[in-house]
């Protein structure tokens, strides 16, 4: 197992952790996990796979590490950082902390990154793409690969684009791809950070260099990500991993992304063509390769992307889905979100999280119908407009929407 050369530590404890946040012989401190700051929590320890509970239902997502419930919004960064954890031990691998070195450049359209990592250096390049309406600094979004959602919705904002080359960090192609991409020059072909972690380790990396140097052109305050597909699973990496993302967009993100791991295969257990936890990781690296020891298992996965939304909070997140595509779990994926927009709702700020599932339309064709809640969380979140009505938890889906089967706790006062 890898381990960061500051993050993590090696220590022999023998603990039981309530419910769902279990150990093994080896804790992790949990002091240093976002990119902004530290939060001072304690040690979380885990127990192997073979030894996790089986949990049938969505997991609790404010569980502390006593198997308590929080009962104040400040328990809430302590609670947010053990789910890391949590995710980069069984199913993401590890997010490095900012490298001893990182530079870079905007210059006009052109964003030059560079990263050093004890005696090994990478380089790469992203575009920016300038509003016509607006003025600089601008916010900005930074797109995963290919750009789905409305662009003239974002030019009329004055909100500037950045595509990020996400395949050249970390590849994608199949299963060949673990461990090839620069992300992977840096730090060894065999680290545990998935193609997933590697994108967000980039994505971060961007930001650091505009918030050096090109704040004069980018307001690094107002920064989304969007994808769309395996992208937008990505954006929702990369929205939890930085506190600084003010704004995830995830656009049909499906299995991996805004399903849950659980209700997928409830989905598909009732004749549905949905992907699964046992298929997506035979697929592609998207998770860390020894996440696929939960195949037939899933169960026993201490986490589910309920959580994985949750980190994001209380920032915004728009999630983008399509009915029409079983495929993506249609009926996962929107319970899943409303579940996880409880806990937006439990920190006091549940118009920060929004959901908007439509059919209709081809995989990441992002219909006009949806173009109300992409403008408004563009207006509250990149553009500072309070007064915009980001209220939306919509679907046009025909199935029990009803989440009683798999919210089986109730949300705390916080």
């Amino acid at each position: 197992m890898y381990l960061s050369h500051v993050r993590r530590m090696m220590l022999v404890v023998l603990c039981c952790i309530a419910h769902n946040q279990l150990a093994v012989a080896n804790t992790v401190s949990t002091s240093q996990f976002n990119e902004t700051g530290i939060h001072p929590c304690e040690a979380l320890s885990f127990k192997a796979m073979s030894q996790l509970p089986e949990i049938t239902a969505l997991p609790n997502p404010f569980l502390k590490t006593d198997g308590t419930t929080i009962t104040d919004k400040s328990d809430w960064p302590c609670v947010r950082a053990h789910t890391r954890v949590l995710f980069e031990r069984f199913e993401l691998g590890e997010k490095p902390p900012k490298p001893q070195k990182v530079s870079g450049k905007l210059e006009g359209e052109s964003l030059t990154v560079n990263a050093t990592h004890l005696q090994q250096s990478i380089s790469f390049n992203t575009k920016v793409h300038y509003p016509s309406k607006g003025k600089a600094p601008y916010p900005a979004v930074i797109s995963i690969g290919w750009y789905c959602l409305n662009k003239q919705a974002l030019d009329d904002a004055g909100i500037a684009v950045i595509e990020f080359n996400n395949n050249e960090i970390a590849e994608q192609q199949n299963t060949g791809s673990r461990g090839k991409g620069k992300f992977y020059q840096l730090y060894g072909s065999q680290h545990s950070a998935s193609a997933m972690i590697a994108w967000s380790w980039g994505i971060s990396r961007i930001i650091d260099v505009l918030a050096d140097s090109g704040q004069q052109q980018i307001d690094t305050k107002h920064i989304g990500v969007t994808g769309c597909s395996r992208n937008g699973k990505g954006a929702i990496v990369a929205g939890a991993f930085d506190e600084r993302i003010a704004l995830t967009i995830a656009q049909e993100s499906g299995s991996g992304g805004s399903a849950s791991w659980r209700i997928s295969d409830y989905q598909q257990s009732q004749g549905q063509n949905v992907q699964t936890q046992k298929q997506i990781v035979t697929e592609n690296v998207w998770f860390r390769d020894n996440f696929k020891q939960f195949s037939g298992h899933t169960t026993k996965i201490p986490v589910d992307h309920h959580q994985l939304m949750g980190m994001i909070a209380p920032r915004g997140l728009l999630v983008i889905e399509n009915t029409s595509m079983e495929w993506l779990g249609n009926q996962s994926t929107y319970l899943t979100a409303k579940v996880a927009h409880s806990i937006w709702q439990a920190l006091g700020v549940p118009q920060n999280m929004g959901v908007s599932q439509l059919g209709g339309h081809k995989h990441c064709q992002f219909p006009d119908a949806q173009l109300p809640e992409l403008n408004a969380f563009l207006a509250r979140f990149l553009l500072d407009d309070k007064k915009a009505d980001t209220q939306v938890m919509k679907t046009d889906g025909e199935f029990d929407t009803s989440v009683e089967k798999w919210q089986r706790w109730n949300l705390p006062d916080l």
